[in-house]
């Protein structure tokens, strides 16, 4: 898969897009991973009745996150796309948080969330804080809750902004 433009800081203070994979879109119980052997999308896990992923879901290619994935995003768009869909999007920050998995290895696995730059519902979005704050909680019950059906442990532990979150990004570039 070839690797996506960096986010890049120009001097008039906007910042490019970053290039998502999607690989699990809204409203979809199924969870899908992309197979870096053969390049396609391979059904990982299915959610319990009842629970769907609340906007696409996927990740930056050419990345590596602490756990050893490419970096994880949640792409809030005002529709579902499909697996393999790529988003120019721009993001608006994170969800720090720490996992135990359930063989008790540990690692920090925030969760980027970004806005899809040809988005109308969300244009106006820039940063995290400018969601409502009930958007933004049930967001963030949904990351402990998809993971405690498989028996991960998920602690929140805050929020930061979209800089701490082009950080992350840009440092996930050169692991």
């Amino acid at each position: 898969m070839p690797t996506p433009k960096k986010n890049t800081q120009h001097q008039n203070g906007n910042v490019s897009p970053a290039q998502a994979i999607v690989e699990t879109p809204r409203g979809c119980r199924n969870k899908y991973k992309l197979d870096e052997e053969t390049g396609r999308m391979k059904l990982s896990k299915v959610m319990p009745e009842g629970m769907v992923f609340p906007y696409d879901f996927g990740f930056f290619p050419g990345t590596k996150g602490d756990d050893g994935d490419p970096i994880d995003v949640l792409i809030l768009n005002d529709e579902p796309t499909f697996p393999g869909c790529q988003i120019d999007c721009r993001l608006i920050g994170l969800i720090r948080a720490h996992q135990k998995d359930a063989d008790s290895k540990e690692h920090r696995n925030d969760r980027l969330i970004a806005v899809a730059e040809s988005s109308v519902l969300f244009a106006s979005t820039r940063e995290l804080s400018d969601l409502e704050a009930r958007l933004l909680k049930q967001l963030e019950d949904f990351f402990v809750n998809y993971q405690k059906v498989r028996d991960v442990e998920v602690t929140l532990m805050g929020r930061g902004g979209s800089d701490e979150a082009r950080q992350k990004l840009e440092k996930s570039f050169t692991r």
